[in-house]
């Protein structure tokens, strides 16, 4: 069976670092932080203070009212930049079956705001099960493709992908699949995120993983730095339209880059932390370099998952180095985490953006906040420190990890 080439012809985001994807290329490029104090609750009894939120949105800028109330915010922002995307795209203008266009959206723990909302008023309510009709709604994980399918009647595959931290790398992988395998022509693809939660903080507090430097949030997130104390909370969303090489440009697309390849592994190691030697991270790179037909010498650049945790940032050198080898030292390598806070189920969407920008544009943006070098994480690599980096960047690598040692890794580049 021959396969079909996939092709990304829109793009969208909404971030810790910019509202839009131009905004947001611009904050990376330039080696912003989107870490500040939160806002959305009181934090005075809290470990940590900070996060990355995303800044100066109102929904009603972007959304009915009325429909909005039904949403929780993690479903907004995917609306948001799945809106984006979609214009971006111009496929609405496109000739098109509904049922040849699909929506395929990841998130790691969905209507999180919602869930917590709802628990805590009938808690300290008098034991009356009074709930919002549209609590359910608006918490399960599957229901922001299923809002973007609505608003534009795309009827193709539709459901939602759930891996922690990997769920929107395991979108873009299985729209890359649907698409190439024939069984549709587009899909608006990505994830979304909106966790920054009294629960969340709380939650990830009690297992020693965010960063409690609370006296200088912009420079938390710290991957590769011996100084490193754990992550920092982001949230937002990002899109991408994966189209069928033949039909973008029969209609005159646009197209950023092509999807080339992508894997899927387990740690099979533990529910939270991975493996001491990387192996799973090993396995998933060099499952996705053999998908996309490229050798490792072929890559020019990959956005690490990096979160500026002490272990995860080890692991993951142990596992560029055993995957690239000698070459490795020609990489450049960079955590965009450094700047948005890990945006855990919509990480991957927001990296994958990065990526792609990255290749049109000539530049790999930095891993900000480089301080301390860690022998451990091997400092002779090029984590394109502080400052970013001019090159061509003809294919990129993009990885990401989540609990339960969940791992997929997708590659793209410049479509000739």
């Amino acid at each position: 069976m021959s396969l079909k080439r996939v092709v990304v012809t829109g793009i969208g985001a909404l971030t810790p670092t910019g509202n839009t994807a131009p905004e947001f290329w611009q904050a990376l490029a330039s080696g912003a932080s989107g870490a500040a104090a939160i806002t959305r609750f009181d934090t005075e009894k809290f470990k940590t203070k900070f996060a990355c939120e995303v800044k100066n949105f109102d929904v009603k800028d972007h959304l009915d009212r009325k429909e909005a109330r039904k949403m929780d915010i993690f479903t907004q922002y995917a609306m948001v930049a799945a809106d984006e995307a979609v214009k971006d795209s111009n496929i609405l203008s496109s000739n098109f079956e509904p049922e040849d266009v699909g929506v395929i959206w990841g998130s790691g723990i969905g209507g999180l705001i919602s869930l917590e909302k709802e628990i805590r008023d009938f808690t300290l309510g008098d034991g009356t099960p009074r709930f919002n009709p549209f609590f359910i709604p608006k918490m399960i994980g599957d229901i922001a493709p299923g809002y973007i399918s609505i608003k534009y009647g795309f009827r193709g595959p539709n459901f939602g992908t759930i891996s922690a931290c990997a769920s929107s790398n395991n979108a873009i992988i299985d729209s890359f699949n649907y698409i190439r395998l024939g069984m549709a022509k587009a899909i608006v693809t990505g994830g979304s995120e909106g966790c920054v939660t009294q629960a969340a903080v709380g939650g990830f507090n009690s297992m020693k993983a965010l960063s409690e430097r609370n006296d200088s949030p912009q420079t938390a997130s710290r991957p590769f730095d011996a100084g490193r104390d754990g992550f920092v909370l982001g949230e937002g969303a990002a899109s991408l339209i994966l189209e069928e090489y033949e039909f973008a440009k029969a209609r005159g697309a646009k197209i950023y880059g092509e999807i080339l390849g992508g894997g899927m592994t387990a740690d099979a190691h533990h529910i939270t932390a991975p493996h001491p030697e990387g192996l799973g991270a090993t396995n998933v790179m060099k499952i996705a370099l053999r998908d996309a037909k490229l050798n490792p010498e072929d890559i020019d650049y990959v956005n690490v998952h990096g979160t500026s945790t002490p272990l995860g940032d080890i692991s993951e050198t142990k596992a560029i180095k055993s995957v690239f080898g000698k070459y490795a030292y020609n990489l450049n390598i960079s955590s965009t985490k450094s700047m948005t806070g890990h945006l855990l189920g919509a990480a991957g969407a927001v990296e994958a953006l990065a990526c792609l920008l990255a290749i049109n544009e000539g530049i790999v943006p930095p891993t900000i906040n480089h301080f301390t070098d860690d022998d451990q994480v091997d400092p002779k690599l090029n984590f394109t420190f502080n400052t970013a980096q001019k090159r061509e960047v003809k294919y990129a690598l993009s990885n990401t990890f989540g609990f339960g040692g969940h791992n997929a890794s997708v590659i793209m580049g410049k479509c000739d």
